[in-house]
């Protein structure tokens, strides 16, 4: 599933560099990400980077986009034309 990015955030631009899919954007007060470009990394980390390293835990998986380890990794190829 894609990630999202809570209330918690505190805009610390930490995640911004570390999405290797360029999901993540500045939102207004916080960070957004795009569910259609998040991956959780898969294919590249074996954990999703932004959560790595985000201080507060703002980013957490989202119940409304449920995705299989297939299906983001399926994802990743369209994104990235692999």
């Amino acid at each position: 599933m894609a990630l999202y990015i809570t209330e918690d955030c505190i805009a610390c631009d930490a995640c911004l560099p570390e999405c290797p899919n360029e999901a993540i954007t500045e939102g207004d007060p916080i960070y957004v990400i795009n569910p259609d470009l998040c991956t959780e990394c898969i294919g590249f980390y074996d954990e999703p980077q932004c959560a790595a390293v985000c201080p507060t835990d703002a980013c957490q998986p989202d119940p409304n986009h449920q995705e299989t380890e297939e299906q983001l990794l399926e994802k990743k190829k369209r994104i990235h034309g692999e």
